[in-house]
Formats: structure tokens, C-alpha cells, sequence
């Protein structure tokens, strides 16, 4: 098992080693032709890569969503209903300044008051929810099946899996010392806590030491670019982690939860601080709200897909692997207090309760709330590969039809369209959206670009939420065909999996197409007057 949003130390350190030591055609634009659209082959400026997502495939070359053509054509002078949008992921900053305006209040309870005004369970629980307390970090699910011992369902494979894991990144580990000794001896030197290329090329001395030190950093800037120093300390931070939680059998991280994560029924836990404990540890969750909702047109940051959006925050992805019961309460905890769309950027390969998951996920459908979920990172062919959670297991028919399995796209329109760390499958990925170098909201007012399919789930989850506001009357079922027709198709050739090998776009996912924003809500129109 591996984590959704996947550590890049084994390139990193590996780079090192070489570099030193039947729908309706709804269409915006015709598509007859649009496999043989020239190739956007200089890199996007700025101002279009931070918003690369909302611009059109025809237009730009770009696979986007058509989302700014959407605004301009069809929704100009048009007024949605608010929808709100369900965040269950590691927290969201609810006071950043491009979210805060868009954060979902709870009508029925009064701050403060240590009472649980509406009796759904949760005290004061005013933005939403958060199911973890104060924890942090926790293990990999196959780490806690291995330290139950042998007899546990799934025990060998989970053992095999923990054990190469903890090899791989044990022999890289010193690898990885060695450089923050370095990066830690060039800040003492420079008195700065960052410093860029220019700071080292400025750099003369004769010490023997400090010249090593200059040279690795040398190198590790050349590849990884911009920010090196910030995105390194953040490898080394996964690598510690990793191994001293994710990956140790002997660490216990919900003992600061204090209820039995094995009971369902157990659940008087958590509180009322969505963000966490650790503001920075809300980064994934503060980046998919932002996704999904960031205010419009107000020149800081990004731009959500859409401007109806009222952002829910539940708490329940660790650093580490989440636990199924609180995903199975957290999918409730959103359905019950009002969510049209959830979003779930999270995922794991091996389940010990998911029958939860899945109740909690027919619930939702039974609720009309369409349940949007990234596809993972690891490359895989889904239809083969259990990801958890999906709408089907092992080949079965889907338990539910209101799941949505999204894979990820890059601004790269062309044989290296699909993002090279996306899951695919031709039967359990729905569709695919943009999911690689997405700028949007991370804590405490700042902005960045981060990759994942857990980026190209909240594009889709913003989709969904333009057509729940401004055509209500669709029921959760209609706005999942809505958006698996009127994406656009694709038959070009693209690059998938762990082998890289090549395959036809259309057999990569369900629809073979492209998520597309302007085409959903000319179909939604049809659909809705039906």
C-alpha cells in the first residue's frame, strides 16, 4: 500500500546517486478533428499554467475543462443556488483569505456554547467535523494488518509489501542525510533559512566541506528547480515519516483519538477543529477546497470551478492511511448535514472494514449526493488493482451509481496527456480531469502547484457543483451521466502505467474522455427540462 498523494524520494534520491554519488454530442467546439490538434509544444505562461484547468482544448491545446468558456458563454448574468460541497481530507485552513468567504456555516448551532445545538451528534461542530482530534500522522494499512500478526486477512501480502517498502527507503534514507547536512550547513553559512542557485554560485571558499556541501546543493537544485531548498526539506520530512510512522508497526497514533477505531458504533471522537492541530498538515485538504471553490475573479491565487460553492470541512485523512470508520462517518457526517457533492482525495490498497466505506457510500446515494474519488497515484490498472474505496471490487457490478473514479490529466495535450503517476482502467476510472501542476489554496494565505489525482477529483467535484447550482432539479445519478457524456473524446495514443506503455485514450477509462465543463452544462439544460 502506498499513499494516494506519493512521495517522490525514490527518483529524488536515485537522481542523486547518477548526478553525483451513447450519449448526446454536446460539443463546445467541433471534435471531428480534435485528435489532430497541434501540439502545444512551448511551455505555458504563467498566468495560463496557474489556471491551465479552465482553459479549452480547442482554443489553448490545453486538455482543460473549458470552465472560463463556461462563465463567459453560458453563465453570464445567470444566478445558482449555494451547494455544499463536502472536503473529507486532512483538513482545511478555513481562515485562509481565498476560502474563508466560501467556508459552510452550520445554521442550526451556536458557537461556542459546548452544546450540541442540533443533536446530530457533534458539539459545536460549526465548519464540520474532524474525526482524527488531535492526531497527526499514522500508519499504512498494511502496517497495522502486520502488526496484528499472522491469521490477519491479507497478512502475507501486506508483509511482503512492508518489508520492501522499508528496504527501498531504508537504503536511501542515508542518501537523503547526507543532503540535509548539507542544506543545513549552506543556511548556517548564508544565515538564511532559504536561498536559491545564485546563492550558492556567490559562494567562494577553500574549506574542503563547505565546497562538497555547495556542490550537492548544486545538484539537487538543478533537479528539482524553484524552491529546491523548501520542496527538499519536504522530501526529507516524507522520508521520516514514512518510516518512523507510516511504515513502523510499533507506532500508535490513535491513541490520541481515544475511541476504538475497530467499533463503528463507537462515535463520540473527534472535535470541532477542521483545520488540525498542525496547520501545515491541512495542506492537501486546504489545496481541494481551493480547487473546487477559491473565490472568483478577486486577483489572489487561483480561481475555483465554481462560485456557488459552500466548502464543508471534514477531518479524516492522516498523514498516513485513514481509517474506514472514519471515512464511513465522515461520507454520513457530510450527507447528513446538507452536502450535495463530496469529494474523497484519498485511497489505500488494502481495506480491512470496507464494507463501511461502501454502506456509507449506497447512504449517500440513497441521499442524493453524488460521491466524487481520486483514482491514485501509483500507475495502476484499477481493473485489476483494488483501490480503496471505488464502486466495485474484483470485477463486480457497481454497488452504487453515484461514484465518480477520476484519473488525472497533464497540461501536456498529446501522447504524454495522462499524467504519468495516474491510475487508469477501462472499467473502474470513470473519466479524466486535470490533476498535474494545479495551483490553489494552501494554509495560512499562501498558494501552490501540487499533482495527484487528488487535484483532478475536486476539478470534477467543482463540475458537479456548477450543474447541482444552477440546475437543481438533477438528481446526483443524472449529473454523474451528464458529466461521463458530455466530456470530450479522445482516441489519440497516451502513456500509461508503471511499464509505460502505450494505449489508446478511449480504453483508459470508462467514458474515454475528457472532463468538460462548458459540455456538461449545455447537457444539463437538455436534461433538465426533460
Amino acid at each position: 500500500m502506498k499513499k494516494i498523494f506519493r512521495p517522490l524520494y525514490l527518483s529524488l534520491a536515485l537522481g542523486l546517486v547518477l548526478a553525483s554519488c451513447g450519449s448526446q454530442k454536446m460539443v463546445s467546439t467541433p471534435v471531428e478533428n480534435v485528435d489532430n490538434l497541434p501540439l502545444k509544444i512551448t511551455p505555458l505562461a504563467d498566468k495560463d499554467l496557474k489556471r491551465w484547468s479552465h482553459l479549452d482544448l480547442v482554443k489553448d491545446t490545453v486538455p482543460g475543462m473549458s470552465v472560463d468558456k463556461a462563465y463567459a458563454e453560458l453563465l453570464k448574468g445567470k444566478k445558482g443556488q449555494k451547494v455544499i460541497v463536502g472536503i473529507v481530507d486532512s483538513g482545511v485552513d478555513i481562515n485562509h483569505e481565498d476560502l474563508k468567504a466560501v467556508i459552510w456555516t452550520n445554521p442550526k448551532e451556536i458557537a461556542g456554547n459546548k452544546i450540541d445545538d442540533d443533536k446530530n451528534g457533534y458539539i459545536d461542530d460549526m465548519h464540520g467535523w474532524n474525526f482524527l482530534g488531535n492526531a497527526v500522522h499514522e500508519q499504512l494499512e498494511m502496517t497495522r494488518i502486520v502488526k496484528k500478526g499472522p491469521g490477519t486477512p491479507d497478512y502475507d501480502k501486506a508483509k511482503a509489501e512492508l518489508d520492501k517498502e522499508r528496504s527501498e527507503l531504508v537504503a536511501v534514507k542515508p542518501q537523503y542525510d547526507m543532503i540535509s547536512q548539507a542544506n543545513e550547513s549552506i543556511k548556517k553559512y548564508l544565515k538564511k533559512e532559504t536561498y536559491t542557485i545564485e546563492d550558492l554560485n556567490a559562494i567562494k571558499t577553500e574549506d574542503k566541506e563547505l565546497l562538497k556541501n555547495k556542490t550537492i546543493m548544486t545538484q539537487i537544485g538543478g533537479m528539482i528547480g524553484e524552491g529546491f531548498v523548501e520542496k527538499f526539506q519536504d522530501e526529507y520530512d516524507n522520508v521520516f515519516s514514512t518510516l518512523n510512522y507510516n511504515l513502523n508497526v510499533d507506532f500508535d497514533g490513535r491513541k490520541i483519538v481515544g475511541d476504538n477505531p475497530n467499533d463503528l458504533k463507537d462515535t463520540k471522537y473527534g472535535n470541532n477543529n477542521v483545520v488540525g492541530p498542525e496547520p501545515k498538515e491541512a495542506k492537501h485538504g486546504t489545496h481541494v477546497a481551493g480547487i473546487v471553490a477559491q473565490v472568483r475573479g478577486n486577483n489572489k491565487g487561483g480561481d475555483g470551478v465554481t462560485n456557488n460553492a459552500q466548502i464543508m470541512a471534514v477531518r479524516a485523512v492522516p498523514n498516513g492511511d485513514e481509517y474506514d470508520k472514519d471515512i464511513a462517518l465522515g461520507i454520513r457526517y457530510a450527507v447528513d448535514n446538507g452536502a450535495k457533492v463530496i469529494n474523497g482525495s484519498f485511497g489505500k490498497y488494502f481495506s480491512q472494514n470496507k464494507e463501511w466505506v461502501i454502506d456509507a457510500i449506497k447512504y449517500a446515494e440513497s441521499k442524493d449526493v453524488l460521491v466524487v474519488i481520486a483514482a491514485g497515484n501509483e500507475s495502476y490498472d484499477l481493473d485489476v488493482t483494488n483501490k480503496y474505496p471505488n464502486d466495485t471490487y474484483d470485477g463486480s457490478p457497481e454497488f452504487a451509481k453515484n461514484v465518480l473514479i477520476i484519473g488525472a490529466l497533464s497540461p501536456a495535450y498529446g501522447s504524454k496527456m495522462v499524467a504519468s503517476f495516474s491510475n487508469y482502467g477501462k472499467n473502474n476510472v470513470d473519466i479524466y480531469a486535470p490533476g498535474d501542476k494545479i495551483y490553489a489554496t494552501t494554509p495560512l494565505n499562501t498558494y501552490e502547484y501540487l499533482q495527484g489525482t487528488s487535484m483532478a477529483s475536486p476539478n470534477v467535484a467543482g463540475v458537479a457543483t456548477l450543474i447541482r447550482s444552477y440546475y437543481p432539479n438533477l438528481t446526483a445519478v443524472q449529473v454523474k451521466q451528464i458529466i461521463m457524456e458530455s466530456g470530450t473524446p479522445l482516441k489519440n495514443q497516451v502513456v500509461i502505467g508503471e511499464d509505460k506503455h502505450k494505449a489508446n485514450f478511449a480504453d483508459a477509462s470508462k467514458s474515454g474522455k475528457i472532463v468538460n465543463a462548458y459540455n456538461a452544462l449545455l447537457l444539463a439544460e437538455i436534461m433538465s427540462k426533460k
